[in-house]
């Protein structure tokens, strides 16, 4: 249901060019998520998020009323002293962020 993987975001610029950006992390290996962050960082991009993660097979939209009694979930599962970790596959309407 879920997969480990590491996870890159970095804000594009107007000079960025996705394609080549694409091909600098499949030179560097793209599966493996230590070597492709080294690759990039050596190109001097700046990251706004860099991490391993839990990612969803599949995604499942969920309205407008739903975000707000999900959220209300998914805050006190974090607020549980005795949760460690709290994935999720829903996907939030646009406008909505977890």
């Amino acid at each position: 249901m879920f997969q480990e993987k590491g996870q890159i975001v970095i804000e594009k610029t107007d000079d960025m060019d996705e394609d080549e950006l694409m091909m600098m992390a499949l030179d560097a290996g793209a599966e493996d998520f230590g070597t492709v962050r080294e690759a990039l960082e050596a190109n001097k991009l700046e990251f706004l998020e860099a991490e391993v993660k839990m990612i969803p097979d599949t995604y499942t939209a969920i309205d407008e009323e739903t975000v707000v009694k999900f959220q209300k979930m998914l805050d006190a599962l974090e607020d549980d002293e005795d949760v460690q970790d709290v994935y999720h596959n829903a996907e939030f309407p646009e406008g909505f962020e977890e």
